[in-house]
């Protein structure tokens, strides 16, 4: 049996003339055509099957097929689910509108309370109050005046000794503290004056650094208070969770929480410009200090061969 005999034989058995490759062809592409239709369509038939089968399952109380309208829209002719709807939003607006009735400033007070308020109120007054006096004490005419370094250097160069010491005396400057303590110990000797101008300078600058230092103290105190309200509001919030007989509101909660977040905001909002203004102004007075120290021995340099008990003159 030739290999075209096996190929057209099954065909023959129906009695179909296939003895033309074209009629072949077009049976081959008509049975692959419903193939490839049958798949989809057999799919789509079980899935409604399977949706008949099963969309009447539902679990008690719930409804098979809700409405897609329900969720979206409310129902129309002002029934009573539509009436009340509107005052379950018109209950939600009101709440929701509630917080935002209180200004910040009276959410802040409340939230920090009387105590932490006064501390941190006392801290901001005093920390304001200590950079105006070293603002004011860390300044060119307060610590090394221009105009005094020329004063005294023409009554030093005149050899007007007793004038330089009256002008140093009266002036409320470090320079001319420390300049009038030289000239008050010349008599005793060059060092003996030098060790005299090096005293009154300490002295002189252990003010400024005292009272700078407050300045730090309240820049180091006033975080470690706003972690002791830190602690405390957080406290608060945990016992309201482990005392209360059922779920706590959050609004319960926020309480502490507040407490908590503004002592630390109102604790940093006060450190950081306290520390910020302490080490700018103290190196300003170091800088100036040095200045001082530097232009009284320029000054007080004339009188290295002066010997104890040579007096100025």
């Amino acid at each position: 049996m030739s290999l075209k005999t096996n190929v057209y034989g099954p065909l023959q058995v129906f009695g179909l003339p296939c003895r033309s490759n074209i009629v072949f062809k077009a049976v081959i592409l008509v049975v692959t055509a419903l193939f490839c239709l049958s798949g989809p369509v057999a799919g789509v038939v079980a899935q409604d099957d399977a949706m008949d089968e099963f969309g009447d399952i539902a679990g008690p109380g719930e409804d098979p097929a809700p409405a897609p309208a329900d969720d979206g829209a409310a129902p129309a002719g002002g029934g009573p689910a539509a009436g009340g709807g509107g005052n379950g939003g018109g209950g939600g607006a009101d709440q929701a509108a509630a917080p935002q009735s209180d200004s910040l400033l009276a959410w802040v007070l409340d939230s920090l309370g009387y105590t932490y308020l006064i501390i941190f109120l006392l801290l901001s007054v005093t920390l304001v109050s200590l950079f105006v006096m070293n603002m004011l004490a860390a300044r060119r005419e307060t610590l090394c005046p221009n105009e005094l370094i020329e004063s005294f250097e023409e009554k030093l160069n005149a050899k007007q000794f007793q004038e330089a010491y009256d002008m140093a005396r009266t002036d409320e400057s470090v320079l001319g503290q420390v300049l009038s303590a030289g000239l008050a110990k010349i008599s005793r000797g060059y060092n003996k004056a030098i060790e005299g101008m090096q005293e009154v300078g300490e002295e002189e600058s252990m003010k400024l650094e005292h009272r700078l230092s407050y300045m730090a103290l309240i820049g180091n105190l006033s975080p470690m208070i706003g972690l002791f309200g830190t602690v405390q509001g957080m406290i608060a919030s945990f016992r309201v969770i482990a005392t209360s007989p059922q779920t706590p509101k959050p609004a319960q909660l926020a309480e502490g929480i507040s407490t908590a977040l503004f002592t630390t905001l109102v604790g940093l909002a006060v450190a950081i410009p306290a520390i910020a203004a302490y080490n700018i102004l103290r190196n300003r007075v170091a800088r100036l200090l040095l200045e001082v120290g530097v232009q009284s021995e320029n000054l007080m340099s004339r009188f290295e061969d002066i010997q104890p008990g040579g007096g100025a003159q």
